[in-house]
């Protein structure tokens, strides 16, 4: 049996923080407020992935009422996602990522922000996609405000 998850998330820009995207950091003069790291597009993954597996969301394993998550590495979040819905019996077959932004231009990252998901999911990084959008000048995210990022992703019952 398979079942598809989608998930969604965004943050505001934080002068005080590095900026890191699906694990990898990005050069940036911010990053994105958060309880955690505030990588959304892997908040996105790990709540696509939770759901398609009749888990549940983000905030039931990582809540951001915890000190214990404070500034925790989303990178690690996914990887412990990942023994929640293995343990659950499902696994990944493929994900597909849209992080809107105005900036910065995420083009030349994206080969190593497909291979940092595919290493933390156990998959080939032609199983991940990871594309960038901009808002057109639209809204709080057209604005520079902040960032949001939509995440799918395909998961199949394991023995």
């Amino acid at each position: 049996m398979n079942r598809v998850g989608f998930g969604f998330d965004s943050h505001r820009f934080a002068d005080d923080r590095p900026l890191k995207l699906c694990g990898v950091p990005i050069e940036h003069d911010r990053g994105l407020s958060g309880h955690s790291d505030g990588d959304a597009p892997l908040h996105a993954l790990i709540d696509a992935m939770l759901a398609a597996s009749g888990m549940g969301d983000i905030g039931d394993y990582f809540p951001d009422t915890e000190k214990k998550w404070k500034n925790a590495d989303s990178s690690w979040m996914l990887s412990e996602a990942m023994q929640i819905v293995l343990q659950a019996g499902w696994a990944p077959v493929n994900c597909d990522l849209t992080i809107v932004t105005e900036a910065p231009k995420l083009k030349p990252q994206r080969a190593r922000m497909r291979e940092r998901i595919a290493d933390l999911l156990g998959l080939d990084s032609t199983s991940v996609s990871v594309k960038a959008k901009t808002a057109e000048g639209m809204g709080p995210i057209g604005a520079g405000e902040g960032l949001a990022a939509w995440a799918i992703v395909l998961m199949e019952e394991i023995d």
